[in-house]
């Protein structure tokens, strides 16, 4: 499978199959010299296709595979080591990192922002107060005219219908990172159903990625649902302008994304989280995404493209970001990563 550029149709296709394949065309008849599988987030697909496929047109006799299965399941591939690399916008726990044998880098690559699309018929312009949207997915904010809705709304026509909410079916780090955002602000929610990557959610129809739960808010009139900032961004869908901890009304771009995650400082583990922002002036649920890699590969060619694409996606890739829905990162985030390569071996 190859992917050619970033439309409805590939969202509509990679709901399916949840995956791409990135070759030379010289590849087709020679074989790859090196492949390199992968597997995780949908948060992080978009961007990665774009790179996959960018560094495999310049390097003959390259070919990277990469699944959209979700943060569970490629954290679970790449602790059973079916993988060379995975994905993961929840990273990984100790106990999950002592699995593995050798030892595991992680490395943020991108980062981006959780936003809620909606589908309602004749509503292009929302905006949902912590009150409205926790409500929403509790399952206690039942209809479009609720007043809760309506009281920040003034002029909008909302209608008396039912709100189809969509979540994620599969396990996901975007879950993980929204629901750890409504724990953050509302007691109630944290306490059911709470921080987690597949929670029993009190309400929802269930679509598995990011590409899942795009295309079912697109299907469904009265929908809400989270996804990734870059697929509603690139597929032109309306998304609620959330209240932040200052109380203000953010819409969702790259300057509130970049407010946000400048807040919170990076580690020597490369594990950061800012559940809820306090910058006046940023987006509220905003999160890195990490690539998983083994701090030894027994493959030295693998490991020289692994490193040469990394250093690509850390560089040139880094001027795809903002086009896509994406944050780049900080130059001094950037340096730190760069020098973590020197731990994959």
């Amino acid at each position: 499978m190859k992917i050619s550029g970033w439309s409805i149709a590939p969202v509509v296709l990679l709901a399916s199959l949840g995956m791409i394949s990135c070759k030379n065309a010289a590849t087709s008849s020679e074989g790859a010299a090196v492949r390199l599988q992968g597997s995780g987030a949908s948060f992080p697909f978009p961007i990665y296709s774009k790179w996959f496929k960018a560094y495999s047109e310049a390097h003959q006799n390259v070919e990277i595979d990469y699944q959209s299965t979700g943060s569970g399941a490629g954290v679970k591939s790449f602790i059973d080591k079916t993988v060379d690399f995975a994905a993961s916008d929840k990273a990984m726990t100790p106990a999950e990192i002592a699995r593995v044998e050798g030892g595991v880098q992680l490395l943020p690559l991108t980062a981006g922002t959780i936003v809620l699309t909606f589908n309602v018929p004749g509503v292009h312009e929302l905006k949902l107060s912590r009150l409205a949207y926790v409500g929403i997915f509790l399952g206690k904010i039942k209809k479009w005219n609720d007043p809760a809705i309506v009281k920040t709304n003034p002029g909008v026509n909302l209608p008396g219908s039912a709100i189809n909410v969509i979540v994620r079916a599969d396990s996901s780090g975007t879950t993980f990172v929204f629901t750890q955002h409504l724990s953050a602000i509302s007691k109630e929610f944290a306490a059911s159903p709470g921080r987690n990557d597949m929670p029993a959610w009190p309400v929802g129809t269930r679509s598995k990625g990011n590409e899942g739960v795009t295309a079912s808010v697109q299907t469904t009139p009265g929908s809400i649902g989270y996804i990734e900032y870059g697929y509603a961004k690139n597929l032109n869908m309306p998304m609620a302008v959330l209240e932040n901890k200052s109380g203000n009304y953010i819409a969702a771009t790259t300057a509130s994304g970049q407010a946000s995650l400048a807040s919170t400082s990076m580690p020597d583990d490369f594990i950061a989280w800012n559940p809820d922002p306090t910058v006046p002036e940023g987006y509220p649920i905003v999160t890195n995404t990490w690539l998983l890699c083994y701090k030894q590969y027994p493959d030295k060619k693998k490991l020289a493209v692994l490193q040469d694409l990394l250093n690509y996606s850390l560089t040139d890739g880094q001027k795809d970001s903002e086009s896509l829905g994406y944050i780049p990162l900080p130059a001094p985030v950037v340096e730190k990563v760069k020098a973590a390569l020197q731990y994959i071996k």
